[in-house]
């Protein structure tokens, strides 16, 4: 009996405590408005993406070699990029943005890329907002597909997509112009 009323009284302490604990939440449900979110918009971007690994200053740069050498897609290598964004595919014309970030070789099968890029842009109302784009790049496809998955700024809460198309690419150099069409929802 002593027993029972022992854990019957540890039980009730242990009710009480957790019924005074005060709740710890981490969330909050906000509403849109409060957020500056009206409207979703559409965007269409269209750039050049101007890709320069071998140069006395390159924009790509290799920051890792795969451990084996009888690769036939370069499976494993990683390089790090601050690559131009220009209106034209002439490295000369306007620059509006920078792609920075890194793509692999994550392919064993077709020269397959995994991109992982802040499309940070610098000109006129995008200047300082940023896109995210995450996915696979199979860079001797035709048009390419990869989404965005994200952004800042005016592109904050972003969602869409990328279309990459080479434009040039010089296989002895590994130096390369894509063409990026971007459709982007956003607030």
């Amino acid at each position: 009996m002593a027993k029972n009323l022992h854990f019957l009284t540890s039980a009730m302490l242990i009710l009480l405590i957790l019924s005074t604990a005060k709740s710890e939440n981490f969330s909050r449900k906000l509403s849109p408005d409060s957020q500056g979110l009206k409207k979703e918009k559409l965007t269409h971007l269209h750039f050049y993406l101007h890709d320069i690994v071998t140069s006395k200053n390159p924009t790509a740069i290799p920051i890792t070699k795969p451990g084996i050498t009888n690769s036939s897609t370069n499976f494993g290598e990683v390089f790090m990029a601050d690559d131009p964004l220009t209106v034209e595919p002439d490295i000369n014309s306007k620059l509006v943005g920078r792609a920075q970030g890194m793509y692999a070789f994550a392919s064993q099968t077709e020269f397959g890329l995994l991109m992982v890029f802040n499309l940070v842009f610098s000109e006129g109302k995008y200047n300082g907002s940023t896109l995210s784009l995450l996915g696979h790049n199979a860079i001797f496809s035709g048009v390419r597909e990869m989404p965005i998955v994200g952004g800042s700024k005016i592109f904050r809460f972003a969602r869409g997509y990328a279309l990459a198309k080479t434009h040039t690419i010089d296989l002895k150099t590994k130096n390369g112009i894509e063409e990026y069409n971007v459709y982007v929802l956003h607030y």
